[in-house]
């Protein structure tokens, strides 16, 4: 059987933790950020975690990724 292909544009946009556990980066962060509060600034520095629904479609993109 050939190896799988991995989709290479989701594999830059999403990291897999030590565990297993997906992580991608927060939304909004490119501009109009003056009008954000500091609570609001500090949350998009952060990553966020991935939806259980679309980390499966996800796992299927990036095949050779560390799974749990």
């Amino acid at each position: 059987m050939p190896k799988m292909k991995t989709r290479k544009s989701v594999a830059k946009k999403v990291k897999v933790t030590g565990t297993g556990k997906l992580k991608r980066r927060a939304s909004g962060q490119n501009h109009y950020n003056s009008r954000n509060t500091g609570d609001e600034t500090r949350s998009k520095r952060k990553d966020q975690s991935i939806f259980k629904t679309e980390e499966q479609n996800i796992r299927r993109a990036i095949p050779y990724a560390r799974t749990k």
